[in-house]
């Protein structure tokens, strides 16, 4: 499994990085969509939307209200750099605070649990509060910065930088987890990840944020709070992480889908980054780097 963890990372990261950097931030806005929308529809199956044309039609809907938020904040042309990003800003904010809600879900496993109706509208309504506030960050980040390193703009290598912030933070906990993991962080949503899995992600987090920190221009005194970010980040992805794996154990299954050999689904490469991406994006206007 690792073999093809790795195989499948070698392809992907390169795609990703060359996306993120090279591309404008009107293709990265719609490229995100179509993936984040992917992961949404995967959480449907979590949610236990059975019913094709209702998953279709909540699909449609979500796609509309990014479609929306663009149109709403577009300023005489179409290219989202040129937009006020104040829809976004809100949205960012808004995954924060639910992001915070759903680190209170968690102390409850069995909130939600019990396949009723109310139970999928919770549900929903946290697949909403995930995925919109989750593009509506990287939209942000990535549209702000003047040009910087090898003429790209700085808001690309930021984006690169929260995204390496939890790359680094999963493969840092999974390596760590796997040498080292004794102590378990939450056996009854997932048994597999431990506490010194998380110090470990935690570091590597960190350590990654504060390198790719210099390429987007940071300077040294800001470093410190690159790497606070960085590190609240690094927790808000493992609330993701794991606020996925306890919609799983709710209706018994080990991966949202099957995607990517050897990852699951694309929800299963996301659910950190739903988390991450608004307190990065906050704490980065907050802090003023």
């Amino acid at each position: 499994m690792t073999r093809t963890r790795l195989l499948a990372a070698l392809v992907m990261a390169p795609v990703a990085i060359s996306a993120i950097l090279l591309l404008s931030t009107p293709w990265i806005t719609a490229l995100a969509a179509v993936i984040f929308l992917i992961g949404l529809w995967e959480w449907f199956d979590l949610a236990e939307i059975d019913d094709t044309l209702s998953r279709t039609v909540l699909l449609v809907v979500h796609a509309a209200l990014m479609v929306a938020i663009v149109w709403a904040s577009r300023t005489g042309g179409l290219g989202a750099t040129q937009a006020p990003m104040v829809l976004f800003k809100i949205a960012s904010l808004v995954g924060v605070i639910w992001w915070l809600l759903a680190f209170l879900w968690l102390q409850r496993f069995n909130f939600a649990s019990d396949h009723r109706t109310y139970a999928r509208m919770f549900k929903l309504a946290a697949a909403a509060l995930s995925v919109i506030p989750a593009w509506a960050a990287l939209v942000w980040i990535h549209a702000e910065g003047p040009i910087g390193l090898w003429g790209l703009p700085d808001g690309h290598w930021w984006l690169l930088t929260a995204l390496a912030v939890v790359w680094a933070a999963d493969s840092g906990a999974y390596f760590a987890g796997r040498k080292f993991g004794m102590l378990k962080l939450a056996p009854r949503v997932s048994p597999n990840k431990t506490v010194e899995g998380l110090i470990g992600g935690a570091f590597a987090g960190v350590a990654a944020g504060v390198g790719f920190s210099l390429l987007a221009g940071a300077t040294t005194d800001q470093l410190p709070w690159v790497a606070l970010v960085s590190f609240v980040a690094v927790l808000f992805s493992v609330v993701g992480d794991l606020f996925e794996s306890l919609l799983k154990r709710h209706v018994g299954v080990k991966d949202s889908g099957h995607l990517i050999p050897g990852h699951g689904g694309i929800l299963d490469r996301i659910d950190g980054v739903l988390a991450a991406l608004p307190v990065f994006a906050l704490g980065k206007a907050i802090f003023g780097f």
